[in-house]
């Protein structure tokens, strides 16, 4: 993933997380590996671990701790109402900015020779 993909992403995985975590529980690790079968190979596990700890402190999470079978306990994130409630509002942020971007993207991707030989038509008339 290039450098503007990875900022992108930045951008958009905490509304990312909140939304995994809308379908069940889980764990920072667990987290991690889902993302990364889903093609985001690049994803450091300590970037999800700060953004969970981040998360946390915001109050959109609830966090139980619970054994492992390797090691201390792991910490369990589930979905609270705060954290429904900034998910809603991110895939709306979302939606909107989507659309604009693909009406900008519409409007920039005017084939250029079209353009220019419009304007050299007129320009031409103009002169004739």
């Amino acid at each position: 993933m290039g450098k503007q993909a990875t900022e992108m992403l930045k951008g958009a995985l905490e509304g990312i997380v909140l939304g995994i975590l809308k379908d069940r529980p889980a764990y920072g690790y667990e987290i991690t590996s889902w993302l990364r079968e889903q093609g985001f190979a690049d994803i450091a596990e300590g970037t999800i671990y700060a953004l969970l700890l981040r998360i946390e402190q915001r109050g959109y999470v609830d966090v139980a701790k619970e054994p492992s079978e390797k090691g201390p306990p792991r910490k369990v994130y589930t979905l609270n109402e705060a954290g429904a409630r900034t998910l809603d509002e991110f895939w709306a942020n979302w939606s909107f900015l989507a659309e604009r971007i693909e009406h900008l993207r519409a409007r920039v991707d005017i084939p250029r020779t079209d353009t220019a030989r419009t304007r050299t038509s007129r320009i031409e008339g103009e002169h004739s």
